[in-house]
């Protein structure tokens, strides 16, 4: 069976009594998520193109590898010169007033030359160049990766924040009532001052944690809009089983070999190819070649004008050939190297990725049935409660399982949305 079809088929094998026993449940986590927002005087959700979109041109690594690959097209395009380096201008001056003799010896000198290719040299230099422009291209994609799965999680975050508010915030709604019962029944004796004082205790805990929730929606919302560069946090929700039947999760082979991080290494190791190619061909210094003019005058001498050509070539050495043959295998090593950790790592992450998928499905239906059932208890205890069959500290107990029970299903329905994105981040392919 297909990888998204088993997914889909666990999130849609609840019975209808249980979706419908958790529907209001469902709108409390929606509604707390925009009553968030309204609090925090955000804008409307942002889609997660959006939020990804933005972030992506909010990130500063992104202007520096966009100069990194203009600087190498830079360095291909000045490969294709005619000549190894720019010319050389040289010039000479003698004159035997120097010596304390004046005889009218004057003698100037001077020439232009510029260095030559080796034999396949010049196309050498240029394919490192276009394979490190390359290279910068495909590092461009891993960084966009990575801002995408900094935006899921910062979304995460802050959606968690938002409805843990929410949750708190309804679990002081249901204290304030149960408070104003108990005192109440205080005034007219029918109840102990201790139960008086457990309301108060739980009530003041639950304001606690809804103060606690406020901050960490500060703080996760400025981390998110400093990510994003924008108000508002993406709709996370979006992600949903079409978003899974998109993808190609069952072909571990084809994932890994579209990663960014594996082709980014992939195009490490041609350029480093390349640079073995380019060593071998310098395998000597640049030979110069140009022309040379001498001006003197010798006693009136007739031949006081002269022309000619001149021809430099460095003979090779391996005093410098082994340094540079030994940095190229060394890169060499080293980009196969990351190639092979990088598959590796892609391997591991995908299996990482699937599984947390598989067991989100799951909790995302257990934490259903719990907090379902958990909500409904705490209602139940608090009427057996108001008949005097059940003792107060018994219904604050359920009524703070329940809180807790949304709260899983909160964080587990946030965590199954991010592990259908990030499984979109992983093959390349969010709707």
């Amino acid at each position: 069976m297909a990888f998204h079809s088993l997914c889909v088929a666990q999130c849609t094998g609840a019975s209808r009594r249980l979706l419908a026993s958790v529907a209001l449940l469902a709108a409390v986590c929606v509604a707390g998520a925009d009553c968030g927002r309204a609090e925090g005087s955000m804008a409307a959700p942002l889609s997660m193109h959006d939020a990804i979109a933005a972030a992506w041109k909010n990130d500063p690594v992104r202007i520096e590898l966009e100069t990194n690959q203009e600087s190498a097209d830079a360095r291909a395009k000045a490969a294709q010169s005619w000549f190894a380096g720019g010319p050389t201008l040289s010039g000479e001056y003698y004159d035997d007033r120097i010596s304390g003799d004046n005889h009218g010896y004057i003698t100037w000198q001077g020439g232009v030359s510029v260095p030559l290719w080796l034999p396949g040299q010049g196309t050498a230099t240029e394919n490192v160049a276009k394979a490190e422009a390359k290279t910068a291209t495909v590092r461009l994609d891993v960084e966009r990766m990575s801002v995408a799965v900094r935006v899921v999680d910062a979304t995460g975050a802050a959606i968690m924040a938002m409805r843990r508010q929410t949750a708190a915030l309804a679990t002081v709604s249901a204290l304030r009532r149960i408070e104003a019962d108990v005192q109440r029944a205080e005034r007219s004796g029918e109840t102990a001052m201790s139960d008086q004082q457990a309301v108060e205790a739980q009530l003041a805990q639950a304001r606690t944690e809804a103060d606690m929730a406020a901050e960490e929606i500060e703080t996760t919302t400025s981390q998110l809009r400093t990510l994003t560069g924008l108000p508002g946090v993406p709709d996370i929700t979006q992600a949903d089983e079409h978003w899974l039947a998109l993808t190609r999760a069952n072909d571990g082979r084809w994932i890994e070999d579209i990663d960014p991080r594996v082709r980014a290494t992939h195009q490490a190791v041609i350029a480093a190819q390349n640079q073995m190619k380019l060593v071998r061909r310098s395998f000597m210094p640049n030979p110069e070649v140009g022309v040379d003019a001498i001006d003197q005058g010798q006693y009136g001498s007739p031949w006081d004008t002269q022309v000619g050509v001149n021809l430099r070539v460095p003979l090779p050495s391996a005093v410098t050939n082994t340094p540079q043959e030994s940095a190229a295998r060394d890169r060499m090593a080293a980009a196969t190297r990351q190639e092979v950790e990088a598959r590796r790592a892609v391997r591991n992450e995908m299996a990482q990725v699937r599984a947390r998928l598989v067991a989100a499905t799951g909790a995302r239906s257990n934490a259903r049935i719990e907090a379902s059932s958990m909500l409904h208890r705490a209602e139940g205890m608090e009427r057996s409660w108001r008949v005097g069959e059940t003792p107060l500290i018994e219904a604050l107990r359920a009524r703070t399982d329940a809180y807790r029970a949304l709260l899983d299903l909160n964080r587990a329905e946030i965590a199954w949305h991010a592990a259908v994105i990030r499984m979109g981040i992983a093959t390349g392919t969010i709707p």
